[in-house]
């Protein structure tokens, strides 16, 4: 594996979201000094807060799985998850209605959803279910460590005997059909397959590897920490400043400094990072870490990769915030009201460019798990609709107009499919569309960055280090291994790795998290 040269006492650390905090960590039990940049006030990054009215709104992801992760980055610097945040295991872990009025759901414990797949769907259907459970387990066995948890230098560290087992596995064909083999049931095969649109391909292209993330959903289990999502990014830099990491909050990154043999100092010229300057100040460094979104950091780095392709970008979303004087019982944590459509929708996210005629939105009620979220007897609502990004679908300007009626129109069919008085029950609301997410620097307008297609998953997508620079490490969702907490978070890890080179092993077991007092907790996923 190749690492960073030279000198790496000193590493900055640009963004304080789960990538850069991850690194932070890392970088902190590997013994090295670390200052972390954020040019918001808070940390977080895109799993950030809003508070409005007494209503404590996470505007990031909502869904939290393979928490040891977390406690993987803790443990670096001799923490733990379980001294730092309190994670309700979610039961269910989903809820998913159909536009035929059924219901599921989705329980994370074998035997709770083979008996809830058999009473929605048959006895066959229930043993269909017992052999997906398994394929899932065996897939990602073999692609986390070899595939996921891993730094990449060139394609050829693909030929690995694990590269034969994935395609043995048929990791290589689509995941629809692979899906398919194991379900008939049409509305249970989206239930494993609509996790595709978060690697931005559906899942009729998509490459069945990519089931891995219905393991995360399905299997794994799904958490919520007290406190809302934000409470994660929170823990993670209180415990990174309890270990020694300085934090600069407020601050931007306005150009990286250089310097190197035959060269003159200065920014923009040598291959060696020597110094971060801000809108503040100037902090010498030995390394950095970029957490930006990719055009970000290559604009501070001056320069990007050349591709024999283009990158493409995932959808995007439009997220209605808000929060209401009443809730409907029919709403769990976390619940996927699937539309009619389906192979139509995902033409319309990813090739013809516009918003979806009949929506599958996620609605998430935070509140349902931790009401201290809201004012007593309020409730937080978030609804999730995928959009097409600023590419391919309505640009920045055309949002302008069209989200208010947009908003109109979610409500409208929300209040369709039973959530009756919803528009009327709003006191405090906020509204995210591709637009915001560009004003934010996310590449045609979507938080989701590059797609998963086949030529930019691992050792083809955006590499962590970059041609040209010897110091400086990217960090976060554009690079490996790609979209979501848990990726995310590995990202980080994979970053400080290519600093200080590998690193030692966790120091709390998989699944076990120390608790308060020391007392060991296991995760529940019954």
């Amino acid at each position: 594996m190749r690492t960073v040269p030279g000198r790496t006492d000193h590493v900055v650390v640009v963004g304080a979201g789960l990538a850069g905090l991850a690194a932070a960590l890392h970088l902190l039990g590997a013994g090295r000094r670390v200052t972390v940049v954020e040019r918001g006030t808070l940390p977080g990054g895109r799993a950030g807060r809003l508070d409005r009215g007494g209503y404590r709104i996470d505007t990031g992801p909502t869904v939290l799985t393979m928490p040891e992760l977390v406690d993987d980055a803790l443990a670096a610097v001799g923490d733990s998850l379980g001294n730092r945040l309190d994670l309700v295991p979610l039961h269910p872990a989903y809820r998913a209605r159909f536009a035929d009025g059924s219901r599921l759901d989705v329980h994370t414990g074998a035997e709770a959803m083979e008996a809830e797949v058999e009473r929605f769907a048959g006895a066959r259907e229930a043993v269909g279910y017992r052999r997906l459970r398994g394929w899932l387990e065996k897939l990602y066995t073999v692609q986390m460590r070899r595939f996921i948890d891993a730094n990449f230098d060139s394609p050829f560290q693909l030929l690995h005997p694990d590269l034969a087992r994935l395609a043995a596995l048929g990791g290589f064909g689509r995941l629809d059909a692979r899906i398919g083999r194991f379900l008939s049931d049409e509305r249970l095969r989206r239930v494993f397959s609509f996790q595709a649109l978060y690697a931005g391909v559906p899942p009729a292209r998509a490459l069945a590897a990519y089931a891995v993330i219905a393991y995360m959903d399905t299997v794994a289990g799904v958490y919520f920490p007290r406190g809302g999502m934000h409470a994660l990014p929170r823990a993670l830099a209180d415990a990174a400043a309890d270990a020694g990491a300085g934090f600069r909050y407020g601050e931007e990154v306005t150009e990286l400094e250089r310097s190197g043999p035959g060269s003159r100092s200065g920014p923009g010229s040598g291959d060696r990072i020597t110094a971060v300057v801000t809108d503040r100040d100037r902090i010498p460094c030995d390394a950095v870490v970029l957490t930006p979104d990719l055009p970000v950091t290559y604009r501070l780095l001056g320069r990007s990769p050349r591709r024999p392709l283009a990158l493409r970008h995932s959808p995007s979303a439009v997220i209605l915030h808000a929060g209401t004087d009443r809730t409907w019982p029919g709403l769990a944590h976390h619940t996927i009201s699937f539309g009619a459509a389906w192979r139509g929708t995902f033409r319309e996210l990813t090739r013809t460019g516009s918003l979806m005629s009949d929506p599958s939105l996620l609605i998430t009620r935070p509140t349902a798990t931790d009401p201290s979220l809201a004012p007593p007897d309020r409730h937080l609502h978030y609804v999730l609709a995928p959009c097409p990004n600023t590419d391919i679908g309505p640009g920045v300007r055309e949002w302008t107009d069209l989200a208010p009626r947009y908003r109109d129109s979610l409500l409208a069919e929300l209040e369709r499919r039973g959530l009756t008085g919803l528009g009327a029950a709003i006191e405090e609301e906020c509204l995210v569309t591709p637009a915001d997410w560009t004003a934010e620097g996310h590449a045609a307008g979507t938080p989701f960055s590059a797609a998963h297609t086949f030529a930019q998953t691992g050792p083809f997508r955006p590499r962590n280090l970059v041609r040209g620079t010897e110091n400086a490490v990217l960090a976060g969702c554009g690079t490996t291994p790609g979209v979501g907490v848990p990726t995310v978070l590995i990202s980080g890890k994979l970053a400080a790795a290519r600093v200080t080179g590998p690193l030692s092993p966790p120091r709390s077991a998989t699944g076990r998290i120390p608790g308060p007092a020391g007392k060991a907790r296991t995760y529940d996923r019954t």
